[in-house]
């Protein structure tokens, strides 16, 4: 089972900018394709992005497109999400997770996640 921390979120204004990490251990996670999540204020989780496992392959819900990035360091076991111009329709609790089924079904565990406020 793979278990994931995630950093990096704060208070930020809108067209700021902020790297999100997320930590995973466990024997295979390093294998797995990776992907961001987040959670609008009374909304549902929803998709934000998603890479495979060497990194060649990425995919991104429309909204965030060309303003946001996601990475990984396999040697450190880390996903990173480098957010920029970021608006208040960005705000949310962002989680990272393995993907199940490319690109965007997560696995069910999730961690605590990291609080990501855009001010207007």
């Amino acid at each position: 089972q793979v278990q994931l921390q995630e950093s990096g979120g704060g208070l930020v204004q809108a067209g700021g900018s902020l790297r999100l990490s997320c930590g995973s251990s466990g024997r295979t996670s390093s294998m797995m394709a990776m992907g961001w999540f987040r959670q609008p204020p009374g909304k549902e989780r929803e998709f934000v992005a998603a890479i495979n496992w060497s990194g060649a392959n990425t995919y991104y819900e429309d909204s965030v497109k060309g303003r946001f990035t996601i990475s990984r360091d396999n040697a450190k076991r880390t996903v990173y999400l480098q957010m920029n111009s970021l608006k208040p329709e960005d705000t949310a609790v962002y989680y990272c997770n393995a993907v199940r089924s490319w690109p965007s079904r997560p696995f069910d565990s999730w961690g605590q996640g990291t609080q990501v406020t855009v001010s207007s």
